[in-house]
Order: C-alpha cells, then sequence, then structure tokens
C-alpha cells in the first residue's frame, strides 16, 4: 500500500513518509475509506522535535510486523499537531479528560465518524513499567471492535457528548478589576519556588506569560513582590542548563527543579516569548544579565532559526548524533565533559571552563556529561579569556552533527518572534533586529494572507500550507504587526493589524463575546475548540484580546475595545483560581487597567530629537501602552500615518509627545525626562 504523506508540507510528516505503515494525512477520504472498509481510525498525533515520537516511530512505525498489522485493521492517520492545533486540541481534550493526564505522541483511536473511544500516549514495543505493548494495544482495539461493537459504539457517543457540555460561559463576566489582578498575584506567590524561581516542581517550564504579567503589575502598582518573583526566575533560568550558555536561547524546558538539565528541543515561541521578557525586565530594571539574555536570544533566532525566506523555523531537535558513539542521542550537541574541555582549551581555560560553567568530572546529565551552567559561586572570569573560551567552545561545538531543523513557517509563532525582535532592535539600538522583524512580516503577508486577509497556518520554502489559521494566528500575527508599527512609524502594520482583527470579530467571536478557536466557516470536527488556558505559547483567546485592545487604543475603535474587554470576562473567572494558566491574559487586563495609555510623538523625521522621544516612549513601562510616532496628521488624514498622530502639533516647532489615558491628556512635552516619568521609569 502506498504511504500517502510524500507530498505533504509538514516535516514531521515528511519524517513518516517512508515508514512502511501506509499512512494517510487529516482528510475526509481517509474517513471515508474507514468507513467503506469497517475499520476504526488509528490517529498518532506528534511534532517534528518531539524526543518520543522520533522513539515511537524508530521502535513502531518502522517494524514491517507492526506496520502489516495496522495497515490491515486500521486507516492510519499522522497529524502534525504544529499545523493542525484544533485536531490536536480537540483529542487531547478527550485523553485528558479519559486518563486524566495527555502529551506527545498521542494515540487515539476513532470510529469512522472520528468520535474517540481509546486514548493513549507513547507505546513501547514490549511491556514495561506497568505498559502494555503498541501491539498488545493494537490487539485489544481490534478485538473491541469485532467483538463489541455496540459498546465502542456507545462509548464513543457518550464521550463526545461529555465534551459537548464543557462548552464555556465566561462571555457574561466582566472584565477583571484590582481585586482579582491582587488574587492572580497572591496565588502565584503561593505557588512560586523561592529557592529555585519558577513555579511548581519538576518538569519545569519557563513561566514566559506570568513572568509578563508580574512585571505589568509591578509597573501598575509598583508591587516589589512581583517584580523580585520575575526578576529572581530570569536569572535562576538563564544561569541554568535550560539556557545555551553558549550559543544563546532557551531549550523547551527542565527535567528538574533546579533548572540544571533541559529536555533539549529549542522552539520558536518559547524563544519569542522569552527574548521579550528578558528585554521587558532589562526595560523595568536596567539589569546586565537580562539586557545580554534578551541580545544573546535574538541573536540565537536569527542565527540558527531564520528561513531563507526571511521567516523563522518552528524548531530545532533535542536529539542529535553523537560524535563518539554515532548513536542519535538527546543532548549530544550540548553536553560536555570535562575532559573534552581540556581537550579544546588546554589545561588552564580548561580547568578554569569547567569550574565557570559548573561541568564536574561525574557529570551533570548522562554518560559523565555535563550541560553548561553559570553557577552562582563560579570563579570571576575576565571579559576577554571568557570570550576567547566561548568563542572556542562554540567552534568545536559547531563540527558537530548539528540537531535537525523544522523549517516550516508558523504564522502565529512568527508573530511572536516580530514582536520581540522588533522591541530589541528599539531598545537596544540595533537596527538589524528591526530589519529581521520586518522581513518576517513581509513573509507572512505575501505567503500567509490571501486577499480577503485569511491567514494561512503555516508554510514551507515559500510554499503557503493547506490548512487554515486558527485564533492564536491571528491574535499573534496582528501582536507582532502591532509591534512593529510602533517600532518602525510605518502605518502599513497597523493597517495589517486591522484587517486580521476584523476578521476576529467576524468569524471567532460568539454572541457573548468569547472567542473561538477557529473560524465560524471552518472545517467541523467533533467539538469546536475553545480553550482560554496558555499551553506553551498565550492562547489564541487572551492573544486576541491583548491585539483587539491595543488596536483600539491605537485608533479608538470602541468595537474592538468592547470586544476586548468582553473577552476578558475568562481572566475575570480564571485569574484568581488558576493564575499560572492564565498569564497572558493577567498581562491584558494589567494594560486594560492602566488604560493602557496612548502616545503619540510628532515631528520632523529629520530632527534628532523626534528619534530621542520616540526610543523614550517604547522604554515607559506603562503596561501596554501603544507608541505611534511620525508627522502630524491634518484633518484631512494628509500627513501621519497613524490615527494618534491627527491633529498633534509641534510645541516650539520642536518633536513633541503626547501622553493620554481614559480620554484625559497629559501636559505635551518636548523633555525626553518629563515623558519618562509620564510612563514609567526609564532605564538608558
Amino acid at each position: 500500500m502506498p504511504n500517502r504523506l510524500a507530498n505533504e508540507t509538514s516535516p514531521y510528516l515528511l519524517q513518516h513518509a517512508d515508514n512502511p505503515v501506509d499512512w494517510w494525512p487529516w482528510s475526509p477520504e481517509a474517513f471515508a475509506e474507514a468507513r467503506e472498509r469497517g475499520l476504526p481510525v488509528h490517529l498518532s498525533v506528534g511534532y517534528s522535535s518531539c524526543h518520543w515520537c522520533h522513539v515511537f516511530e524508530a521502535e513502531s512505525f518502522t517494524d514491517e510486523l507492526t506496520a502489516a498489522y495496522m495497515n490491515e485493521h486500521f486507516v492510519n492517520i499522522k497529524v502534525d499537531r504544529e499545523e493542525r492545533p484544533d485536531v490536536d486540541a480537540v483529542y487531547m481534550e478527550a485523553v485528558q479528560a479519559a486518563t486524566g493526564q495527555g502529551g506527545w505522541p498521542m494515540t487515539v483511536f476513532l470510529t469512522p465518524d472520528a468520535e474517540p473511544f481509546y486514548f493513549g500516549t507513547y507505546f513501547p514495543p514490549e511491556p514495561r513499567h506497568g505498559m502494555p505493548s503498541f501491539m498488545q494495544v493494537l490487539e485489544g482495539v481490534r478485538t473491541a471492535w469485532v467483538g463489541r461493537p455496540e459498546e465502542v459504539a456507545e462509548v464513543a457517543q457518550r464521550i463526545v457528548r461529555d465534551l459537548a457540555g464543557r462548552q464555556l460561559d465566561y462571555g457574561k463576566a466582566g472584565a477583571p478589576g484590582p481585586e482579582e489582578l491582587a488574587q492572580a498575584l497572591l496565588g502565584l506567590t503561593r505557588e512560586y519556588d523561592a529557592v529555585r524561581g519558577g513555579f511548581g516542581g519538576a518538569p519545569k517550564f519557563p513561566p514566559s506569560m506570568v513572568l509578563e504579567f508580574l512585571l505589568r503589575h509591578h509597573a501598575r502598582t509598583g508591587s516589589e513582590g512581583a517584580l523580585q518573583m520575575a526578576a529572581d526566575t530570569c536569572e535562576a533560568m538563564a544561569r541554568g542548563g535550560i539556557y545555551d550558555q553558549l550559543g544563546g536561547g532557551f531549550a523547551r524546558y527542565s527535567v528538574d527543579r533546579e533548572w540544571v538539565v533541559p529536555h533539549f528541543e529549542k522552539m520558536l515561541y518559547d524563544n519569542a516569548l522569552l527574548c521579550r521578557v528578558y528585554a521587558h525586565l532589562w526595560r523595568a530594571t536596567g539589569s546586565d544579565l537580562a539586557r545580554r539574555v534578551a541580545l544573546e536570544t535574538a541573536d540565537f533566532l536569527v542565527r540558527e532559526l531564520r528561513t531563507d525566506q526571511g521567516g523563522f523555523a518552528s524548531a530545532l531537535d533535542a536529539d542529535s548524533e553523537d560524535p563518539v558513539s554515532g548513536a542519535h542521542v538527546e543532548g549530544a550537541y550540548y553536553a560536555w565533559t570535562a575532559a573534552q574541555l581540556r581537550e579544546v582549551l588546554g589545561e588552564a581555560d580548561g580547568e578554569l571552563a569547567a569550574a565557570y560553567f559548573g561541568v564536574t568530572e561525574e557529570g551533570t546529565f548522562e554518560h559523565g556529561k555535563s550541560v553548561l551552567q553559570l553557577p552562582q559561586d563560579g570563579p570571576v572570569v575576565e571579559a576577554g579569556r571568557l570570550a576567547g573560551i566561548k568563542e572556542r567552545l562554540l567552534a568545536e561545538r559547531g563540527g558537530r552533527p548539528a540537531p535537525g531543523r523544522d523549517d516550516k513557517i508558523v504564522a502565529a509563532w512568527n508573530g511572536l518572534a516580530i514582536a520581540a525582535l522588533a522591541e530589541c532592535g528599539a531598545y537596544f539600538e540595533r537596527p538589524d533586529l528591526v530589519e529581521r522583524a520586518t522581513e518576517a512580516a513581509d513573509l507572512l503577508v505575501r505567503v500567509h494572507m490571501d486577499g480577503k486577509a485569511r491567514l494561512a497556518r503555516t508554510s514551507k520554502d515559500g510554499h503557503v500550507g493547506p490548512n487554515a489559521g486558527v485564533l492564536e494566528d491571528y491574535g499573534d500575527v496582528a501582536e507582532g504587526f502591532l509591534a512593529l508599527a510602533s517600532v518602525t512609524g510605518e502605518g502599513v502594520w497597523l493597517e495589517f493589524a486591522g484587517f486580521l482583527l476584523d476578521l476576529v470579530l467576524d468569524q471567532f467571536t460568539a454572541e457573548d463575546g468569547s472567542l473561538y478557536d477557529t473560524a465560524h466557516d471552518a472545517e467541523r470536527l467533533i467539538r469546536r475548540p475553545q480553550d482560554p488556558t496558555d499551553t506553551a505559547a498565550p492562547s489564541g483567546w487572551t492573544a486576541a484580546a491583548g491585539a483587539l485592545l491595543s488596536y483600539a487604543a491605537h485608533t479608538g475603535s470602541e468595537a474592538h475595545r468592547t470586544a476586548a474587554e468582553r473577552a476578558l470576562g475568562v481572566v475575570h473567572a480564571l485569574g484568581p483560581r488558576v493564575p499560572r494558566f492564565i498569564g497572558h491574559g493577567l498581562s491584558v487586563a494589567e494594560a486594560l487597567l492602566d488604560g493602557p495609555r496612548e502616545v503619540a510623538v510628532v515631528g520632523h523625521p529629520e530632527d534628532p530629537l523626534l528619534a530621542v522621544l520616540h526610543r523614550t516612549a517604547l522604554l515607559g513601562t506603562a503596561p501596554g501602552a501603544v507608541v505611534a510616532a511620525g508627522l502630524p496628521r491634518a484633518a484631512d488624514g494628509s500627513g501621519g500615518e497613524f490615527p494618534l498622530l491627527a491633529e498633534r502639533t509641534l510645541v516650539r516647532d520642536l518633536p513633541t509627545a503626547y501622553v493620554c489615558r481614559h480620554f484625559v491628556c497629559a501636559r505635551p512635552t518636548t523633555d525626553p525626562v518629563e515623558l519618562a516619568e509620564q510612563l514609567g521609569t526609564l532605564r538608558p
């Protein structure tokens, strides 16, 4: 039988194109095949940089006997969760409801009507640790399908009914106020790891969206506790093995509570979000560590994830070939032994590097290897000598077999990267980063947006993928365009954001103001996904709410502001209860409470004071403030490119800044210091 994945654009699906399994992509034809043959569907969901997805493939999907059984008794569908987050979300909800846990690879067995009746994740080739083998699972499902069809049908229908009953009803709640955000902060304080930073135990994930909330809460209220939690967590992560001490960039998560040993895959969304967090921490505190990590992470994004088309690839694998054993193992590219350091650097520098990076003879990882860290008690090393050590180690590492890269462009994650790079470029006076952000935005417009401003979820090698964008794509891309508009002073990006957000209002919004993850005219699944909680990235619901609020501040659109406020009803309900899982919504709520402030900076482009005032405005810490800069805009619409610049006049013919919120404006100023005071503390 043919494997039908060879013509797909997803790197994950292409990895399975040579399997002896007769894989289908998710399609109506696959389910028609199941109905015609009277077989259940085996749905396998994963993604390109998923370690256990690779293990599952190597153990089971490349095995001829296993594949033959699968082909005879099942219609097998392979889905890339990053291309079809809607399919992933619907069945992951079912897996978690049935088993209490979930993860990838995800294994679900469905009726030909796409109704799930049996669930799991990874299954080993032989029974182990209380887990059945994959073949035992296949045989058990096959036996139930043939021998107990009524029971299977009843289970499937009950699961679908239960999922339908989970419809959210948060649209009637009002937007959160100061009391709800204070309760959320208190809840975070209870879960905070005061010794190691971060929240909860192992595995420990970078709490990117929560950190943004803490920084905004500090900016609005002056809470030192909020700032301390954010700063200490950022330092702990930056010193840990989860951060690449040589090349910059963060791994997906730490397997331990101390941030020592990472799960080594590097995701675009993590690094875009954390790049922005560290830039905002620097903006609030002037921390040298925050500045260094923000810039190193930005440079990592450009150096290792940027594609030839100007966008940013999705991920780097955790696994790569070990240069000594030849085996394909996790962390081979990044880990070191003390002996390897001495071999590359010589005895003196090797010993110094081992002490500086916490490399021990016993190893902190596996097989006597260590993940590089920056221990608090490490030696002080002269900057020039340290730079030379890192340069030689990077050169040596560059000769190792590199981890694979998932080259597909995901619209939402590129939106996050655009925002991070644009702001870093502005804060740290790196115009090259703003250029990279602009090029990625150009790619999204040229390749991902059609003539009606509908977004495609993915592209690869400049070719658009077949799947429609979901709510997070519209919210995050609009956020990226809005950040780029504020940084560049180019109003076209505000216009593009408006096109996307009008579609959010038209295609994703329910009558009660709640938001769906898929458009009204999207493919119908067994349930329409609707999840307001953050995962590794902001939920589409709250990402869209944030972009709607910023766009309303830029334009004065009452429709967009009302939509943002109604969408934030979910934060009113969930923020005090589960703040760790709705951090982005809490951040947007902070902006709403602060205004957000609207900053218009007008002046002649050739006047250097305009650039000073513009950067000062961008460096303001007021939560969610929007910035428009350029020539004044006349009443007839000529001149400046932003509505906020309308009829703003220059004071004494000098570039002038206007700060407004809640329909009240502060005194126009030509003084950068006064502007900084109006927007929060400036950290030069």
